[in-house]
């Protein structure tokens, strides 16, 4: 149930933010995309003030700003004055070809895996420097998994982010080689040589593997889907309680199913073209 967004408590007007003044400059869609990107796992429920700080800009404007975000279904308001994520950003986002057009030509392989292991199937893309969740199968009895479907996951401390990682560019992998090592918990850091030769065994064998002590004890193997051209556009992993299947058995039907999307993505289509094309020469 929503109510109208420019009903506000007097505990909801925050005291900090008065007096201050949008950045000079700062595009009307900057500022409204701010309020937006403030929302996160831990905070899917938020009143005025707490968007306005952690927005960084006065009550008033946020506000204006969220009345207009409200009316058009990017934010709704609950009863108690909080403020939620709308459904029809989930509907704009459902759009994208990196994220539902993938998944939906990997859905029917992901559940066959599923069948067949009842165990955490994922399937992940990358966006800049994270990769985001755009699938994950899940029976009641699998085991505790740190991650949601449309939640960012680290590059270098998840088997899909390292299988990410080793599919793009130099230049990418540079940047990401050169940051410091995360310290996620459940996942031992991994430095940069470590990391470099990580990489370059993902690239040379097509799978990574993760082990994790948190939330659970589990162990992630992951392979590359790979589009027309080649590019690896998305990663796909299977997550299973820590010493249950040797990885090293779980990698073959990750791996096939992994070429099984990649092939409908038209990728097994072009090495045929390229290869009917040396024939041909």
């Amino acid at each position: 149930m929503t109510a109208p967004a420019d009903r506000l408590t007097t505990a909801e007007k925050p005291a900090a933010a008065r007096g201050k003044r949008p950045k000079q400059g700062e595009p009307v869609i900057d500022r409204a995309l701010s309020l937006l990107a403030v929302f996160t796992d831990r905070r899917r429920a938020l009143t005025l003030s707490e968007l306005a700080r952690y927005a960084d800009m006065p009550a008033p404007t946020a506000l204006r700003l969220i009345a207009r975000l409200v009316a058009w279904g990017a934010l709704e308001r609950l009863d108690d004055g909080r403020y939620v994520v709308g459904v029809r950003l989930w509907e704009i986002a459902s759009l994208s070809p990196r994220g539902h057009g993938i998944r939906e030509i990997a859905l029917p392989y992901l559940e066959d895996l599923f069948s067949v292991t009842r165990h955490h199937v994922l399937l992940a893309v990358r966006d800049r420097n994270e990769a985001v969740l755009i699938e994950r199968l899940s029976s009641k009895q699998a085991t505790e998994v740190a991650y949601r479907v449309g939640g960012r996951l680290p590059l270098r401390s998840t088997a899909v982010g390292l299988v990410l990682m080793a599919g793009a560019d130099a230049a990418f992998q540079e940047k990401i080689l050169k940051e410091p090592a995360e310290t996620e918990p459940g996942v031992a850091a991994m430095p940069e040589g470590q990391l470099r030769r990580t990489l370059s065994d993902v690239h040379r064998t097509g799978i990574a593997m993760i082990r994790r002590s948190a939330p659970s004890l589990t162990v992630s193997v992951a392979a590359p889907v790979f589009d027309a051209q080649g590019a690896v556009v998305a990663a796909l992993s299977i997550v299973v309680p820590d010493g249950t299947t040797p990885p090293n058995v779980l990698a073959p039907a990750v791996m096939a199913t992994a070429r099984a999307v990649s092939r409908n993505l038209g990728f097994r289509t072009a090495l045929a073209d390229d290869v009917r094309t040396l024939s041909e020469g």
